[in-house]
């Protein structure tokens, strides 16, 4: 099983930034990447689209709004990998938040090298998109 994950540290408070990223069909008001966002099953599954027009599909497993986190597994993707299951935290990082993208999953006809670094862009670049959305 590999791993990967990316963070960054957000002047704001923890409360404002998991209100911008908590919600699982919120990807589209922050991440670039994920122009469009379609719930169903009851606000378990999330259907996105990338700005590319891949589409990818994903399954709530635990949502924590108190803990200011959630993880989701992914159902249908164009990646190389299986077994995928990612998380999104908030927590409290001196005077602002620390927001952390991680995950883990088996690689599926490439490296276990190849995937980690597929899956350390995604989460890098999504949580520098975030940063974004703070200036200061």
């Amino acid at each position: 099983m590999a791993t990967a994950s990316a963070f960054i540290d957000i002047p704001a408070s923890v409360d404002d930034v998991w209100q911008l990223i908590g919600g699982f069909n919120s990807l589209p008001d922050w991440l670039p990447f994920i122009p469009k966002s379609e719930l169903s099953e009851g606000g378990r599954v999330r259907s996105l689209q990338t700005s590319d027009g891949a589409v990818v599909v994903e399954r709530l497993e635990s949502f924590d709004n108190a803990g200011k986190t959630y993880s989701y597994s992914i159902l249908q993707a164009p990646f190389p990998a299986t077994d995928y299951l990612a998380t999104i935290r908030v927590e409290a990082q001196g005077e602002g938040a620390r927001v952390t993208w991680s995950g883990r999953f088996v690689p599926v006809g490439v490296t276990e090298e190849e995937v980690v670094e597929l899956f350390s862009g995604i989460y890098q670049g999504g949580v520098q998109a975030l940063r974004a959305n703070y200036p200061g």
